[in-house]
């Protein structure tokens, strides 16, 4: 049964490697419904975090396949219970349409959006949330005639107390053993 997976990639920062992650999943026929990519908390360390639907067992299979990948130091996988995320989306509409009515001034506030830029011609108004809550207000918007939509991909933390530094650590302490 195919569910949702949020995959945490902690890397170095190399050129390619986006590539060969995403062959991983093609090879498995697994889409990327969501990508980011940034610094972590460990200096030098990078973050790719991937949102994807698939099995238990597939989704096991291809995390192990991109921990043997050369710059990859450790890869994470995490139901939706295991992390705390967010999405951010602008949305651009006819400024006309704010000043016609205050409708799209209530909708913003009813869905904890706010306004980032108005111009005579368009206002730029941002959500941050799940992706049902920025679809959402996309819907809601649309009659007002939304000139252009953008959602960023998942931006996740893990709920878990052990994190990527405690594992380094650990991976240090067991080099000097040998």
């Amino acid at each position: 049964m195919k569910k949702e997976f949020t995959i945490s990639l902690f890397t170095e920062n190399h050129i390619g490697l986006l590539n060969q992650v995403t062959v991983i999943l093609t090879r498995r026929q697994i889409n990327i419904e969501s990508i980011t990519a940034s610094e972590s908390a460990v200096k030098g360390v990078h973050l790719i975090t991937l949102v994807v639907f698939t099995s238990d067992e597939l989704v096991k299979k291809v995390a192990g396949q991109m921990e043997k990948l050369i710059d990859v130091i450790k890869v994470f996988v995490h139901s939706g219970e295991d992390i705390i995320h967010e999405e951010i989306a602008l949305y651009k509409v006819r400024t006309e349409e704010l000043m016609a009515s205050n409708k799209i001034e209530q909708i913003v506030r009813r869905n904890h959006a706010h306004f980032l830029e108005i111009t005579p011609e368009y206002v730029v108004i941002e959500r941050t949330g799940h992706k049902d809550e920025t679809t959402e207000l996309l819907d809601k918007l649309h009659p007002y005639g939304v000139l252009q939509f953008a959602r960023s991909g998942r931006v996740a933390i893990t709920k878990q107390i052990k994190e990527l530094v405690q594992y380094l650590e650990e991976m240090d302490a067991e080099r000097n053993k040998l």
